[in-house]
């Protein structure tokens, strides 16, 4: 088994594919008019917008509803992101270092999903992110 993508379902796939396209850097690839991808080097971010989620099973999954998910993504200089991103995305906290080794800022996107920017700050964070 290999490990695909992460899906969100979005009420507005125009705003959400924005928001990840202004966070990553890249442009996403437009499947379908109602479904996007937005490719890492690490893994994919689907975006599918909610009348897909007909094609699987009505009422299955809702946009906007998540409040247990945070996409997380691994960026050079923390600090540097806040700074660009601050004024243009709700922000759920500033920088800060974390417990467990990263130094990390959350936002929200336009449907309420927190995304986590980090860096590894410590040795042990370092090497375990494959990173010195």
């Amino acid at each position: 088994m290999k490990f695909a993508s992460t899906r969100l379902v979005a009420a507005d796939i125009k705003a959400v594919v924005g928001f990840y396209e202004m966070v990553t850097g890249a442009t996403a690839d437009w499947l379908a008019p109602q479904f996007a991808e937005i490719v890492t080097p690490a893994g994919t971010l689907a975006i599918g917008s909610a009348e897909t989620v007909a094609l699987f099973q009505p009422g299955s999954a809702e946009p906007a509803a998540n409040r247990s998910a945070i996409l997380e993504f691994i960026v050079e200089d923390v600090d540097a992101d806040y700074e660009r991103l601050k004024d243009r995305a709700e922000l759920v906290h500033a920088p800060k270092d974390m417990p467990w080794g990263n130094r990390a800022v959350q936002f929200r996107d336009p449907e309420g999903t927190i995304v986590s920017l980090f860096s590894p700050v410590t040795e042990f964070a370092r090497q375990r992110f494959g990173s010195r």
